[in-house]
């Protein structure tokens, strides 16, 4: 394998990579870190007995992610206020064309299942986005592992059990989630607070995460009067020269605020039956980086 057609190889998995490691992190940078890491290990030794690149390139992210995991964790117990996953820009409608295949992808990299992703060990959570979210065969991950396969099906398991136990039921539904988002965004900014309380589920919750770099909840607020009152008053301060922008991040509508042409928030919901039942709002600015248009 030539240089050239090694890189060619590579820039093909890159976008399978940069799913696996991003899924596995749950930040952008580290993603990427991560990925670049498995180029140069690529790129610096022979190739001759890699027969399936895919597998191969795989194995090696999915273990530098799991390295990567280990460290992070420590780092986020030290975090000010609640933690949530970089935002990520999302369009798997040219690229996925089966509706399922499409759904599957889109929840797994949903704001509400990697929270609860953050839950697992970094085994069981390599195991759980190689397995769930991309189809990998239990023997393909065994080998990535470097486990028995009878213990990555147990690891699955333990998994997929954890994971239904503790994920908010959602809809994903983008059209109904748009339209509740432009109205969320119409009743808080008109300042109508019985319309943004008509739109909250009783048991809704607001996560904000700023990292303790900009204002935010550095608690979980809960109940809809709560929630909807924090709305409230947090709109009736504007931020300046404020531009609101729709976009897809983590496989669903999101609204994206801009102060000064920067990114400074954003807001996504968790929605079902009708209502919102989670507002995640990330305004950590180190996390909103790679949103600036």
């Amino acid at each position: 394998m030539t240089a050239d057609t090694a890189t060619e190889v590579f820039e093909e998995h890159r976008p399978l990579l940069t799913g696996v490691a991003y899924r596995m992190l749950g930040r952008v940078a580290d993603a990427e870190d991560v990925v670049q890491e498995a180029w140069l290990r690529w790129s610096g030794r022979p190739r001759d007995d890699v027969r399936e690149p895919r597998p191969y390139l795989v194995r090696i992210t999915t273990r530098l992610a799991i390295d990567r995991l280990r460290h992070v964790q420590v780092q986020r117990e030290a975090y000010i206020g609640p933690w949530l996953p970089e935002p990520l820009e999302t369009d798997f409608g040219p690229t996925v064309e089966d509706t399922a295949e499409r759904a599957v992808l889109a929840d797994s990299v949903s704001l509400a299942v990697l929270v609860v992703l953050e839950s697992l060990s970094p085994l069981e959570r390599a195991v759980f986005v190689l397995r769930e979210a991309f189809g990998f065969p239990y023997g393909e991950i065994a080998a990535t592992l470097e486990r028995s396969e009878s213990a990555v099906r147990q690891l699955s398991a333990r998994a997929r059990r954890h994971v239904a136990e503790r994920r908010p039921r959602f809809d994903v539904n983008p059209a109904e989630r748009r339209d509740l988002t432009e109205r969320f965004l119409a009743a808080a900014s008109g300042g109508d607070l019985d319309a943004l309380l008509s739109l909250l589920a009783p048991d809704v919750r607001l996560v904000g995460d700023s990292g303790g770099k900009a204002k935010a909840p550095v608690r979980v607020i809960e109940s809809a009067d709560k929630v909807g009152r924090f709305l409230f008053g947090a709109a009736r301060r504007p931020i300046p020269e404020s531009e609101f922008r729709f976009v897809e991040l983590n496989g669903g509508p999101a609204l994206l605020v801009l102060s000064g042409g920067k990114p400074d928030a954003v807001f996504q919901l968790d929605v079902a039956d009708g209502l919102i039942q989670c507002v995640y709002i990330v305004r950590n600015p180190d996390k909103l980086a790679s949103l600036a248009p």
